[in-house]
């Protein structure tokens, strides 16, 4: 958890560690429809070119939706790759690959707007969600892409929100089930995955490091709450 956070040029081809918290800590994700409404604009601002914005998409018939997304993955226009990311109840950790310029901040910009936007609305609360605009961290190398992809997928195990080692693998609001083959999502993790000989060695991988870095998370709190 010491990578520096500085004001870094995103460029095409590399990895980030993109990080929020909400203002104050509150929390963000309150009920399941959250998550799900955070999960489903992952999904649809990836892209390039959305034909509209994510509030009016949701409203189109299901074949239009589908027709929608169809054309979009089509035209392969991505401006990032999903490669694990993990919603918490206070905050949310994303690896992704920027696929074109300007892409992560553009994304980011979508995502974080759309979704305070939702969230404002339903709970009835004025001002901003979101601590600032984002926060990241450049990938230097292979070691650190797959240290990260255990580290945001420990989260909730490290955060204390699941109790029990085997629960970090049913989490459902992380990238895990799609690393363990069990769901097919908007996540692309191919290039950690296929590091692997088999999705049991990525689960060992995730549990072996689980209860070394909740100590490490319980000691930070000692030292900077």
């Amino acid at each position: 958890k010491n990578m520096s956070i500085r004001k870094i040029r995103l460029e095409n081809g590399y990895f980030y560690h993109i990080f929020n918290r909400s203002v104050a800590k509150i929390p963000i994700f309150v009920s399941k429809n959250d998550y799900l409404r955070a999960m489903n604009l992952l999904r649809y601002y990836r892209f390039k070119n959305c034909p509209l914005p994510y509030s009016l998409f949701k409203v189109m018939s299901n074949n239009r939706k589908e027709d929608a997304f169809k054309n979009l993955i089509a035209k392969q226009k991505e401006l990032i790759k999903i490669v694990s990311f993990c919603l918490m109840p206070n905050h949310f950790h994303f690896l992704l690959k920027q696929i074109m310029d300007n892409g992560v901040s553009s994304f980011m910009s979508k995502f974080q707007n759309s979704y305070a936007k939702y969230f404002n609305k339903k709970y009835n609360r004025p001002g901003s969600l979101f601590q600032n605009p984002f926060k990241s961290v450049l990938i230097e190398d292979n070691n650190q892409l797959l240290h990260l992809s255990r580290y945001i997928h420990l989260n909730p195990y490290s955060s204390l929100i699941v109790k029990k080692k085997k629960d970090i693998l049913e989490y459902p609001w992380s990238s895990i089930s799609q690393y363990l083959g069990k769901a097919s999502s908007f996540c692309q993790p191919e290039e950690i995955v296929d590091q692997f000989k088999s999705k049991k060695d990525y689960e060992k991988f995730i549990l072996n490091r689980a209860d070394y870095q909740k100590t490490l998370e319980e000691i930070k709190h000692l030292t900077y709450d």
